[in-house]
């Protein structure tokens, strides 16, 4: 028989076992990619599809119907209902606000083109029995001004429909001026008015250059031509170009003082001499300074004192109409301008 193994002590080994696996948590389920993203991309594709569609048909418009289709918006006024009235007549309100220019407006139309197409389609309408100007204006610019004077005056000789101006807050110097040819003014006893003049406006910075050490270079074909320059010296301003100037803003003025003179006389003669005549000594206050519309009213450059609901019922009055719904001539919403911006 084989020999027993010895056997040191009385160590026993442990028996031999498995380690248990460490614990690890389940691996996540994959996520569910949602479909939110593609409804967006469709929906702005089809934004961007009109808009495009859209472009292309004004585009085309403008081809057919020639130069004056493809600027002007008159045909896509779209006629809005700001009081309904239950009456087959209309009057239609027109705004002037903030400052009156010539720049360019939403979708290439200014504030002269987009006037005169509202007085337009007003004198095509013949539901239209007279035309609200809403004047809430501290003026603007010259050109701009006698543009819309111009056009208003044109427009109630042509159609024959009263223009009504109702004065809010501010109605002056060019707020002033493109009101005059109506055939009434009403304004508010503390709206801001009159400022009837002219003003030239600069900066001459020639003293904080030579300071700093800068002498401006200037070559020029002739002697005016550098005119209203900022960085001129007091020596290099030559008395001709001040009489020049100063012959212009009479120029001006006197065109001004012309349009309020004949505006406020015309009106009389249609009126059959009812309303508030201009005083004798009206040019006196037509001195640039700022009347308040009771001052206005008493020297006749307003004809009546109130609101735009006392200007709705002297329409009525001056067209015999016993009721008529207002209504602006607006332009349609177009997402193409919200891209754009």
């Amino acid at each position: 028989a084989d020999p027993e193994p010895p056997v040191y002590g009385n160590f026993n080994p442990p028996p031999l076992s498995a380690q248990p696996a460490p614990l690890t948590a389940p691996p996540p389920p994959p996520r569910r990619r949602g479909r939110g993203w593609m409804v967006l991309s469709l929906v702005l594709m089809l934004v961007l599809f009109l808009v495009l569609a859209g472009d292309c048909l004004r585009f085309f418009h403008g081809l057919m119907g020639g130069s004056r289709a493809a600027r002007s918006e008159q045909s896509l006024l779209m006629e809005s209902i700001v009081e309904d009235n239950g009456a087959k007549e209309k009057f239609a309100i027109i705004d002037i606000q903030g400052i009156i220019t010539g720049d360019l407006l939403d979708r290439g139309l200014d504030m002269v083109e987009l006037v005169k197409d509202q007085l337009k389609a007003a004198a095509e309408d013949k539901e239209v029995r007279a035309v609200l100007l809403k004047v809430d204006s501290p003026g603007g610019e010259v050109m701009a001004s006698d543009a819309i004077s111009e056009a208003i005056s044109r427009f109630q000789k042509t159609s024959r429909k009263p223009v009504i101006a109702s004065f809010g807050s501010v109605a002056a110097s060019g707020g002033y001026y493109v009101s005059a040819p109506c055939r009434w003014i009403v304004a508010h006893e503390l709206t801001m008015t009159g400022s009837i003049g002219v003003i030239m406006h600069g900066y001459n910075y020639r003293g904080l250059l030579d300071k700093v050490g800068v002498r401006p270079v200037v070559f020029k074909s002739g002697p005016f031509k550098d005119m209203l320059r900022g960085d001129k010296s007091e020596e290099e301003i030559l008395p001709e170009e001040r009489r020049m100037t100063q012959a212009l803003i009479d120029q001006t003025y006197n065109r001004f003082k012309e349009v309020v003179a004949t505006g406020r006389h015309d009106y009389r003669d249609k009126s059959k001499n009812f309303g508030k005549p201009l005083v004798s000594d009206w040019v006196q206050y037509a001195d640039g300074r700022i009347l308040s519309g009771k001052e206005a009213f008493q020297y006749g450059f307003v004809d009546e004192l109130g609101d735009f609901e006392t200007a709705v019922e002297r329409a009525k009055i001056l067209t015999g109409t016993r009721e008529a719904n207002l209504i602006r001539y607006e332009m349609p919403f177009d997402l193409g301008s919200i891209l754009r911006l």
